[in-house]
């Protein structure tokens, strides 16, 4: 097992365990520490940590992942902080850490669900919406996807339509009328100052007029006239959401706000269908930058892992045990062939044979075997993302491959990342609530529920048994509502989120006889 070697490395790691200290002493159980100045915080790529999981299905903790857990400096100096102690040893704090994807949801969006926490009701009714339309998922992000791809290329003459909300409804009924108008702004406008002589318009004639009268606005449809056809092009789709103007408007807001910063970063339209598919699995991966730039590089490798997600996971779980392999995958494959011989795979022996059985997959590994050592150097982070393992599918990991540099590049721009994936989770829960109304299927309360918290329940929606969970559990909410600020200061460092996402960082605990007393 590789150790820290120097100083540096060190007091990183003593500056991050100061991080949740801070945010514990912030409401009360511990004592203040001295405010971080902008470039402290972070944990170095190079420190040693191996990890193992505890994941739905089959996938087991591995012999030897959690005791090397236990013995790197990060967690030695995080289980030996007493404010970080007296939380962890809670009952609440040990349920949420039993389920590390709602962990990983919640270090997210830390304020979004201690703010619903404070209503076990609230928050049950919820997890209740997202488990019982689960089965609407590919119906509204379908409608996701049109509606990307219909304002994608095109944000200031949506944000022109936007303006005038009953206009942009009245061509969302019928887009397929207002296709005429593609080839030539100015004919929109004359036929807009007469709307009630267009048969299209004339429901909405004073509408349409003020659109006319709004220089502006008309400005940006006259440079780009294509939004017609662009509209058009997904008319059914927008015919089916148009019934409820606020809703309406506010999907095509996000839609048009997600399209604007994936375009800005050179995410082709190509990529939208997948990328509104997956806005869960797309908003983890925000929060683990580098993850999503390791991927970016290694996308092809990932993608013949993401066919056997159990394997992927203990992988992802276990990076520095796995980069051994990354030089010489043959040998991960003799390995894989044999799992129940080696420490690392023997415990979910039947996946790996299942991967080393699998020709093209191992083809795509022995073609790029520094995928591993990719996933080691960056263990922390693929750490936290291990227990949504599953969320990384083939059709995401696709959609990265082919705008790799362009994912790669936005990996490096934390602010229209984010931007990107709060507007993709907060498009995810209006097009399902705009889905559901159309087939008469969800109550006024329950869609009020899901649109006051997008980003929450588009979360919930990506993994709802461990939701559901979690919402009866009264020790986990009231630990969640509790310590928010606790919970916004490790969000606020990706390695120390990852790791308290980690699937062994409880198993971990619970050697370490956190769980079962308070500080010394």
């Amino acid at each position: 097992m590789a150790t820290l070697s120097t100083s540096n490395n060190r007091r990183m790691i003593l500056t991050s365990a100061a991080v949740i200290a801070v945010g514990l002493g912030a409401y009360g159980l511990g004592r203040v520490y001295p405010p971080l100045g902008p470039s402290q915080g972070t944990i170095a790529p190079a420190e040693r940590y191996v990890s193992s999981q505890v994941g739905e299905g089959d996938v087991t903790l591995g012999d030897t992942a959690v005791p090397e857990l236990m013995q790197t400096d990060a967690f030695e100096l995080m289980v030996k902080d007493p404010q970080f102690r007296a939380l962890a040893a809670s009952p609440g704090f040990k349920a949420l850490l039993g389920q590390p994807q709602v962990m990983a949801a919640i270090l997210n969006n830390p304020q979004g669900f201690s703010s619903l926490a404070k209503n076990q009701s609230a928050f049950q009714d919820l997890a209740n919406t997202a488990k019982n339309f689960s089965s609407l998922g590919l119906k509204s992000h379908q409608a996701s996807a049109d509606l990307l791809n219909a304002v994608y290329g095109h944000s200031a003459a949506i944000e022109a339509l936007s303006s005038h909300p009953e206009v942009l409804e009245a061509i969302g009924r019928n887009a397929a009328a207002f296709a005429r108008f593609a080839n030539s702004g100015n004919a929109f406008r004359d036929a807009a100052s007469k709307a009630s002589l267009d048969a299209s318009m004339a429901d909405n004639a004073a509408a349409f007029g003020r659109l006319a009268a709004d220089n502006a606005a008309m400005k940006a449809l006259q440079a780009d006239p294509q939004v017609f056809a662009s509209l058009a092009a997904n008319a059914s789709t927008f015919k089916s959401l148009s019934g409820q103007q606020k809703l309406f408007l506010d999907a095509v807001r996000n839609a048009s706000a997600a399209a604007r910063s994936l375009e800005l970063a050179g995410i082709s339209n190509a990529s939208l269908s997948a990328i509104s598919a997956n806005p869960a699995a797309f908003s983890l991966l925000s929060s683990q930058p580098k993850a999503l730039q390791a991927i970016s590089g290694h996308w092809n490798a990932f993608l013949a892992l993401s066919g056997h997600p159990q394997a992927l996971q203990v992988i992802l779980a276990n990076g520095s045990a796995f980069s051994s392999f990354s030089h010489n995958a043959n040998a991960f494959r003799d390995a894989a062939s044999k799992a129940a011989n080696d420490a690392r795979l023997a415990r979910n022996a039947s996946a790996f044979q299942n991967l080393a059985n699998d020709t093209a997959a191992m083809k795509a590994l022995q073609a790029d075997p520094q995928v591993f050592a990719a996933i080691g150097n960056q263990s922390l982070a693929f750490g936290g993302l291990a227990g949504n393992a599953k969320l990384l599918n083939a059709q995401l990991l696709s959609a990265i491959g082919r705008n790799s540099s362009a994912f790669s590049n936005l990996a490096n721009n934390a602010a229209q990342l984010n931007s990107a994936s709060r507007a993709l989770q907060a498009l995810d829960a209006h097009s399902l609530v705009l889905s559901a109304a159309a087939a008469n299927q969800l109550n006024v309360g329950a869609s009020q529920a899901v649109l006051a918290n997008p980003q929450a329940f588009s979360a919930m929606l990506a993994n709802p048994r461990a939701f559901d969970a979690i919402s009866k559990n009264s020790a986990a909410l009231a630990t969640l509502s509790s310590n928010q600020k606790a919970l916004q200061s490790l969000a606020a460092q990706p390695n120390l989120s990852a790791l308290m996402a980690n699937p062994s960082f409880s198993a971990a605990l619970n050697q370490a006889g956190v769980s079962q007393s308070h500080a010394d």
